[in-house]
């Protein structure tokens, strides 16, 4: 570092080369390097790294090809990602000669009970005690490409034998645990109320508390509890956990999002539960789409068929297909997407028929939630193919189909922004800018109650591309006036 501590940089032998890779981000970004100054700063403050000290010649020496030394360069990370919304590495940024280990990235976990305990007793506490913009500690980056993918086949291996972390011993295995049945359900319904809220209201709005209990259930699990409690207990903090990670998805905050899910993962697969891993893994296959990832949400959701090909239930199938749709929708295969809704639809008509009772956490993929989905795998194709109208007129009877039952429904609130704005999105890909601005207002409505980023985000991309097309007309200039008044700034996450 320089003399006052301040810099965050390490000395560069006098031969360096100027760093491409970060120049060609820095243009394309548009900023100054005044302005790419002032985030690096905020966002260290942020980060509690208040050492950092960074001003336009710093950033001059980094685009000349001296390597910054961390928290910069994931800072870095994080502040072009969120630029250009798809995932840029510090390697995309030419800050790190080698690719860092498996490891050192967050998701290459070990798959052992215990070290799935300790892992969400110490994330959790951290989220609960530093989260701050999703800065839980300094190692938290976002994996993407054969970095998140490969750790995450390790969930089809069969675990080795080994008891759970706090099972008891075989021959205590008829002394009755810590806790009773009733209170076991008690926290099954607590998880199923948190699930409702968060459909409600946003993920904004009780993230805290969903961490909160999560770290609770694993203070649990490291206790003395009959192997069928313990098992249970897994399941439950699986649940929670993919809450967490998709409260923080929903909010923006996308590593801390990524690691619940990958810790959602890895206590699944101790409750042996096939479905809610096929289900975790449908998680973080929609945060690829939403992160510009097509290519890696599409693995995932293959392995998540692949794992809970003969156990899941036709509704959690139909998902899955759904979701398969819309990864190949982005990665511009109108074949295999169309062939993929067809299989998701048909999937769907045995859901009514299918013996057991569904779990809560796919309850959520209703007829709505269904045509939801591939109404947006149409909308996407139809972005990917240049803005095609044949493929936004295959988006719009099943978009309005979703909208009309998302209308009825008093709890899927989000649902209902999301698929409005959807709605609107299909209406200027149609050349239709009045119907447009009805739907973005009605979404602008909602978007005030439900503390959701991706909703406010999704509404503000909507009116630009309304101001783009359409700028001279006065109904969307009048949708600008509502959205300066309506949602002034990004939702703080809680």
């Amino acid at each position: 570092m320089g003399g006052n501590g301040g810099s965050g940089t390490t000395a560069t032998s006098t031969d360096k080369r100027p760093n491409e890779l970060l120049n060609s981000w820095f243009v394309r970004s548009g900023w100054s390097k005044g302005e790419l100054a002032r985030q690096v700063n905020r966002r260290a403050r942020q980060l509690g790294a208040n050492h950092i000290s960074t001003d336009t010649s710093r950033v001059r020496r980094w685009l000349d090809g001296e390597n910054p030394r961390e928290p910069i360069p994931r800072i870095l990370s994080e502040l072009f990602s969120e630029r250009f919304g798809c995932v840029v590495s510090v390697e995309d940024l030419g800050l790190r000669a080698a690719r860092q280990s498996p490891s050192a990235t967050g998701v290459d976990l070990p798959w052992t009970g215990p070290q799935t305990v300790a892992l969400l007793s110490e994330f959790s506490r951290s989220d609960l005690m530093l989260a701050r913009r999703g800065f839980l500690g300094t190692s938290l980056i976002l994996s993407a490409g054969p970095s998140l993918v490969e750790p995450m086949q390790r969930w089809l291996v069969p675990s080795p034998t080994a008891p759970h972390p706090g099972a008891e011993p075989a021959a205590d295995s008829r002394r009755p645990g810590r806790l009773s049945g009733p209170e076991l359900e008690l926290l099954e319904s607590t998880t199923m109320m948190f699930r409702q809220w968060d459909a409600q209201c946003g993920g904004g709005l009780r993230r805290k508390a969903v961490v909160g209990q999560l770290h609770e259930v694993t203070d649990l699990l490291q206790e003395p509890q009959p192997e069928s409690t313990t098992r249970k207990l897994f399941q439950v903090a699986a649940e929670l956990a993919e809450l967490a990670g998709w409260m923080s998805y929903d909010v923006g905050l996308q590593p801390t999002a990524q690691k619940y899910f990958v810790l959602a993962l890895h206590a699944a697969k101790e409750a042996g539960d096939k479905p809610l891993g096929s289900y975790i893994l449908s998680s973080m296959s929609r945060q690829m789409i939403h992160l510009g990832r097509p290519d890696d949400a599409l693995e995932l959701i293959h392995l998540a068929q692949y794992g809970s090909r003969d156990c899941a239930s036709p509704r959690t199938q139909s998902m899955l297909y759904a979701m398969e749709a819309r990864a190949y929708a982005n990665m511009g295969q109108p074949g295999k997407c169309k062939r993929a809704v067809r299989m998701a639809e048909d999937t769907f008509t045995e859901a009514d028929e299918w013996d057991d009772p569904d779990p809560d956490w796919i309850r959520f993929f209703s007829e709505a939630e269904l045509h939801g989905e591939n109404s947006h795998s149409f909308r996407d194709l139809a972005y990917v193919a240049g803005r095609s109208p044949a493929y936004a007129s295959l988006a719009e009877p099943l978009m309005q189909r979703a909208v009309d039952l998302f209308a009825k429904d008093t709890e899927h609130q989000r649902s209902y922004a999301l698929n409005l704005i959807g709605m609107a999105t299909v209406h200027l890909l149609r050349g239709e800018p009045e119907q447009s601005t009805v739907l973005a207002s009605e979404a602008m409505g909602i978007a005030k109650k439900v503390r959701s980023e991706r909703v406010n985000t999704r509404i503000r991309k909507t009116v630009d591309s309304a101001v783009r097309d359409h700028g001279d007309l006065a109904v969307v200039v009048d949708l600008t006036e509502q959205l300066a008044v309506d949602l002034p700034e990004t939702a703080e996450a809680v």
